[in-house]
């Protein structure tokens, strides 16, 4: 390849003879510079766009969603603060209400002189058994619910506790009240015992089925046990009597009364005062007759009358 240079001013011309590797070279370069200023201002105007871009529509629209979960972690944070504040609100009253169930416990037990052995309410339940094949996991420490529920079955084997307690004092009560001993007079002395003696009538030998308090006329006659009122009023040779059925096969009567308060059906205590002293009858002067019957057979009263009360 020839190349021909005309000079401007001066007309004259330089021929150049150019080889293989150079006319190569020209073309390259030729070519290449406007290819590459393309691709130059290509780059930088996508880089100008995605500039653009980042900082208009896809920034704000980041800021929103950020805004929103921001919120929404405070939303979720106070409900499991108020869910936490009223777990340890409930968890405190359950303990209150146990502290206060241990202490009722504790009291009954002693006024009750129960084996505190057996009703120790400051200790949790005896448990045991033999190892036997597990069935789960090992043991991992309790969580705020589990302790809350573990709380929640305290309060319930208390309260059985209580039920067992309550049971046994009422059977106690039963048992007590209904427990045959004492006197049927709060003031008085024994004028006639239960058995062989002389009848203040006749004066002969005479069975007496019961036994005899002289007192003073309108003294109170009481009720040796609890029961139900089975006779009141005027009853041939007792004069005027009140009979009282205590169950398992008792009952008591007291006679020659002045004034029977108790009327039939009436359930009565021990102790309840149930007539006054008179002499109404077959009778000397003012006294209660007391009798004892076991299952339908007068007996001695003296073994009642000297029992201790339960």
């Amino acid at each position: 390849m020839k190349v021909i240079v005309v000079s401007k001013h001066h007309g004259r011309t330089r021929s150049f003879t150019l080889g293989g590797w150079t006319r190569t070279l020209l073309s390259v370069c030729l070519l290449g510079i406007p290819v590459g200023l393309g691709v130059w201002v290509s780059q930088e105007l996508n880089r100008q766009d995605s500039s653009d871009l980042f900082t208009g529509d896809t920034a704000q629209a980041w800021n929103e969603a950020l805004a929103a979960q921001r919120a929404e972690v405070e939303k979720n944070k106070r409900h499991a603060e108020e869910q936490l504040a009223a777990l340890a609100l409930r968890m405190a009253e359950l303990q209150a209400r146990l502290l206060r169930l241990d202490a009722v416990g504790e009291r009954v037990t002693t006024v009750a002189k129960l084996d505190k052995g057996e009703f120790d309410f400051s200790m949790p339940p005896a448990l045991g058994g033999p190892e036997t094949v597990e069935l789960g996991d090992a043991y991992q420490p309790p969580e705020f619910l589990q302790v809350m529920d573990q709380l929640t079955d305290q309060i319930e084997n208390r309260e059985q506790q209580l039920d067992t307690l309550e049971a046994l004092l009422a059977k106690r009560k039963i048992q007590r009240d209904v427990f045959l001993a004492g006197r049927p007079i709060k003031k008085g002395w024994m004028s006639s015992r239960f058995g062989r003696r002389t009848d203040p009538f006749k004066g002969h030998v005479a069975w007496h089925n019961g036994v005899d308090f002289a007192g003073k006329l309108g003294s109170e006659v009481v009720a040796v046990a609890a029961g139900v009122v089975t006779w009141s009023g005027e009853r041939s040779g007792y004069g005027d009597m009140v009979e009282v059925n205590h169950g398992n096969g008792y009952s008591t009567r007291y006679a020659h009364n002045s004034n029977n308060l108790a009327k039939v059906g009436d359930v009565i205590k021990k102790g309840q005062v149930i007539a006054l002293m008179g002499s109404s009858g077959r009778s000397t002067g003012p006294h209660v007759h007391f009798e004892v019957y076991k299952n339908g057979r007068a007996v001695d009263p003296a073994a009642y009358i000297h029992r201790t009360n339960r």
